[in-house]
């Protein structure tokens, strides 16, 4: 993996996994679960010019990586909200990179890490109710209809957490 690729994907690009297994969406919950406290910690031992600083050439800054993690655990939050409780609800796709450039993400982080705080703490209690991963869909705009995809998505969230984390991490 070369140095830059390293630096945007410090833990790897995402591999979505062939078969789940209830182990494996227990661990993931757990860690979503604790998630909000060491992201925070993370984000709380970077100093002002750390987190305005780009995690690599031509990426976010750490402050925009904070916000971006609240942004995007929002929607994913609402998405499996939507998901558990319509039939094949139409996902709402957002672009990110315009986002991190809204006038907010120059905010201080703390508003973000109350957010996630917040919202996880809701997802997770949702998460630990879901009893069937397997028999649910959606329609995404760019990518048709996803049949399956609650264990999956959760992979993707788990996978997403610890790749921001080592962003913040990075900037050290």
């Amino acid at each position: 993996m070369s140095d830059l690729t390293s630096l945007q994907y410090p833990i790897g690009k995402f591999a979505k996994p062939e078969t789940v297994t209830s182990a494996m969406i227990e661990e993931w919950i757990d860690y979503l679960a604790g998630f909000p406290q060491l992201f925070r910690a993370t984000a709380e031992s970077l100093s002002e010019t750390q987190l305005d600083t780009p995690y690599r050439p031509d990426g976010w800054t750490g402050r925009q990586v904070v916000h971006h993690v609240a942004d995007s655990h929002m929607n994913a939050y609402i998405r499996f909200k939507l998901v558990l409780t319509e039939n094949y609800p139409t996902i709402k796709p957002y672009m990110e990179d315009r986002w991190a450039k809204l006038p907010d993400s120059k905010l201080p982080i703390e508003s973000s890490l109350r957010i996630l705080e917040s919202v996880h703490e809701r997802w997770v209690v949702i998460l630990r109710d879901i009893k069937d991963w397997e028999n649910q869909g959606y329609y995404h705009p760019e990518f048709g209809t996803v049949k399956n995809p609650l264990s999956k998505v959760l992979a993707l969230y788990h996978w997403h957490s610890r790749h921001h984390l080592g962003h913040l991490e990075s900037l050290k």
